[in-house]
């Protein structure tokens, strides 16, 4: 098996240019200090004296700024260098996180936090127009393949770390997290002065005209409102999910590290392997099952109070990922038509951002009105909806409603 994982990553990333692997390393620097995000709203509940209600609409605010920030930064990249983009998202990200630490009115707080998201954001879709212009023809999904695996390694540190961080003091947490925002601008700054990624790279082709409209892809549209339900029950990770390992299983800070490392290591490990597996299967019926599975995960917290018990819960739920979330990306990719992708991914991309802004407030709402309980059965039975969702919308099962109708 591990034989078998080398040899497919060694296939995926052999032969990619160095500039792209160099951006693969500024999103590792950066993601490998996400800590105050998983740990924000204990800090806010715990040592700002928030309630879990008023925390989760803080981590609203925080999502109203993430949808302003994608559309900031991508605006941007169509008129500077994206890699300056990125500079200057790390730079003020850094900044901030460093302010947040000493802020103590609500408004200071809420407004930093809005703030950080509206910079921090920027970053994505100017790291994705990097790779896009970096990468050779025909690379740009396996480029794009690369920078997803930073991600996960440098996620599978940060909580980690920043678990211990925060039962020794929750300004180390900030200090750590500014830090590495602002150690990842600066290795950029550097690259960028010599040879690599000093260039603007070779423009993206023009799109080409005609190509229906996403808003006219009935199906895709509904993939995307099933997506949305999705990513809210993923937002909880950052919401009523601290608060139920905290609460119920009593977890320190460094528990709860440890428990989100688990779901970044296994998804390191295995997630290409599976995909790459289940690439000729339907995709929305795999992406289906694979909700399920996500929103099960979240629905065995109230039987358990263990640390092992925990442990299964996030195994299942990161199962149900792997066959959810970066499938799902591949279909929406293949989906778009010729001279429709822009914005095709920009409403995929729109649909996480709602979720930020709806998924926290809601889940905090209903644990603090109703318990824990409820808002994890919930999630199980929005999973059952969502694996019937996307079966309906499976091109098998479309193709047999429209045999029916005209027969």
């Amino acid at each position: 098996m591990l034989r078998a994982i080398a040899d497919a990553y060694r296939e995926a990333f052999s032969g990619l240019p160095r500039p792209v692997w160099l951006l693969a390393l500024v999103t590792f620097i950066n993601r490998s200090g996400t800590m105050v995000l998983p740990f924000l709203i204990l800090y806010l509940t715990e040592q700002r004296g928030f309630s879990a209600a008023a925390a989760g609409r803080a981590l609203g605010a925080y999502g109203l700024g993430s949808l302003a920030g994608v559309y900031l930064g991508g605006w941007l990249c169509d008129r500077i260098a994206p890699r300056k983009v990125m500079i200057l998202s790390l730079l003020g990200q850094g900044i901030g996180f460093l302010i947040l630490s000493g802020a103590r009115s609500r408004l200071a707080i809420l407004s930093l936090m809005l703030g950080i998201s509206l910079v921090g954001e920027a970053f994505r879709p100017a790291s994705a127009s990097a790779l896009v212009r970096e990468s050779k023809p025909g690379d740009q999904a396996r480029s794009f393949s690369l920078n997803r695996l930073a991600v996960n390694l440098g996620m599978m540190f940060g909580p980690a770390v920043g678990g211990f961080l925060a039962a020794a003091g929750y300004a180390w947490l900030f200090l750590a997290d500014g830090g590495t925002c602002l150690l990842a601008s600066a290795f950029l700054l550097a690259v960028s002065r010599g040879e690599i990624l000093s260039r603007r790279g070779a423009p993206a082709p023009p799109a080409a005209a005609g190509g229906r409209s996403p808003w006219g892809d009935r199906v895709f549209l509904g993939v995307l409102v099933l997506m949305t339900l999705l990513a809210m029950v993923l937002f909880q990770l950052f919401g009523s999910y601290p608060l139920t390992l905290r609460g119920q299983y009593g977890f320190s800070e460094a528990q709860i590290g440890l428990v989100f490392a688990i779901n970044t290591l296994v998804i390191s490990l295995f997630e290409m392997v599976l995909v790459h597996r289940l690439r000729r299967h339907d995709a929305l019926r795999v992406a289906g099952f694979g909700s399920f599975l996500f929103c099960a995960g979240f629905a065995m917290l109230p039987f358990g109070s263990s640390f092992a018990f925990a442990s299964a819960t996030v195994l299942v739920w990161t199962v149900g990922e792997m066959l959810s979330l970066p499938i799902l990306s591949g279909w929406v990719g293949s989906r778009a038509q010729q001279g429709t992708l822009g914005a095709t991914m920009g409403l995929f991309n729109l649909s996480f951002s709602i979720a930020l802004v709806l998924g926290p407030p809601v889940g905090t709402w209903i644990y603090a009105r109703y318990g824990g309980s409820v808002l994890w059965a919930g999630c199980g039975v929005l999973g059952l909806l969502l694996w019937a969702g996307f079966s309906w919308l499976s091109p098998g099962t479309v193709g047999r409603r429209m045999e029916a109708e005209q027969a």
